[in-house]
């Protein structure tokens, strides 16, 4: 979902009143945090954005083997515009639904967009940072529900440096029947400055509360905070501005493909024992690809095949019952089907963002050689499972 600009505002408490702001710059919108602009998103009001699957277009159009590619005797295909219109569906669960059976999906989770740099620049303050987090859901639940006729499922946000409000946070989305929730995945920002891993033992009185629950936990690419890693080395400050125009250095370039984050994440959630603290918990890393699955695989059996007396269980088996992964579609997804079977793949298109897919179920195409069960099974049928729904009824021939 795109957040309308009251998306953070509507319900913030009156002693938080400022704390988020649109301001104009040079003719421009920008959303301020505590007074301080962020060039995070390019267009925080999202009514211009860059055409779904933007990316994925401009990529095939280079790719001399590509099929997007025009045959001959066809007329060129023209490059995307760079920004279209931003139309209602991309605000709205009616017109959304519409524009779901126009692209042939029965069913969609629903993520925020803009929510990503809400917690990164708020870290030195929690009491702040649950603040508008409780306020983005409640605008949420509002404007979409967090189960809208059983087809779109929002996925309402969890912070957690207080362990307590993140517990009565959690309570909140669950009565209002959330399927999934949110969670930045990254270190914990606590008081003072420190910062510590979700998998510790100190947030367990919230994970078992999220196991009895059975909801699902998805751990969407958001501002991490590695930029300041990558500051420290190259010597800059600054905030994590994704859609930065010019060359990025080569080692900011390299560092990021490896997906650190996410992949220490969950290594930490395996290795700290949260995953055999409480094993019915489902994981899905969401919009951080999968490359950095087989690397840290080999790691810790490598790891394990030397010290098995550290590990509270084998981490393979912790890490393949507790994970789902959703690759890229540009990445080799039949070798991470391979690597941690099929029942463990689900596909996800990020649409409409630039990033994702211009046309979602042609995911399908990428996962050809797979039998047609198998297929089913990544195109909907282990996340219907995980979501509680009935993967073998179609909405759309209702």
């Amino acid at each position: 979902m795109y957040e309308t600009t009251d998306a953070f505002t509507k319900y913030l408490p009156e002693e938080y009143a400022g704390l988020v702001k649109y301001v104009q710059i040079n003719g421009r919108t920008k959303i301020a945090l505590r007074n301080v602009i962020s060039e995070y998103i390019p267009n925080p009001t999202f009514n211009k954005v860059a055409p779904p699957g933007a990316q994925e277009l401009e990529f095939r159009l280079k790719n001399p083997s590509s099929k997007t590619k025009a045959q001959p005797g066809d007329k060129e295909i023209a490059p995307p515009p760079r920004y279209i219109e931003a139309i209602p569906a991309f605000f709205n669960p009616a017109e959304r639904l519409e524009l779901l059976d126009e692209l042939k999906i029965d069913r969609s989770m629903m993520w925020p967009t803009l929510a990503s740099l809400l917690e990164e620049r708020l870290a030195d303050d929690p009491d702040a940072t649950h603040a508008v987090i409780h306020a983005l859901n409640q605008w949420m639940h509002e404007h979409w529900t967090f189960n809208f006729e059983n087809r779109i499922f929002p996925t309402p946000v969890i912070t957690l440096p207080i362990v307590d409000k993140a517990i009565a946070e959690l309570e909140w989305v669950l009565e209002r029947g959330a399927r999934a929730v949110l969670i930045r995945p990254a270190p914990v920002p606590d008081y003072g400055g420190r910062r510590r891993s979700l998998a510790l033992p100190e947030y367990d009185r919230f994970w078992k509360i999220v196991q009895d629950a059975g909801i699902v936990v998805g751990l969407h690419a958001s501002d991490d905070g590695f930029t300041r890693y990558l500051n420290e080395w190259e010597g800059h400050v600054g905030e994590y501005v994704p859609f930065a125009k010019g060359r990025p250095s080569a080692f900011s370039a390299v560092v990021s493909a490896e997906h650190r984050t996410i992949k220490d994440l969950v290594t930490s959630i395996v290795t700290h024992g949260l995953a055999t603290r409480f094993p019915d918990i489902r994981f899905m890393p969401i919009e951080n690809g999968s490359v950095w699955v087989k690397p840290m695989i080999d790691g810790l059996r490598s790891v394990y095949d030397r010290r098995p007396d550290i590990f509270d269980e084998d981490p393979i088996e912790a890490l393949l019952r507790s994970v789902v992964f959703n690759p890229f579609y540009e990445e080799d997804v039949v070798g991470l089907v391979e690597t941690v079977g099929v029942d463990r793949v689900v596909f996800g298109s990020d649409y409409p963002h630039p990033e994702g897919m211009f046309d979602p179920v042609t995911f399908v195409d990428e996962i050809e050689p797979l039998k047609e069960e198998d297929k089913a099974k990544i195109m909907g049928g282990n996340l219907a499972r995980l979501m509680g729904v009935d993967p073998t009824e179609s909405v759309l021939a209702a």
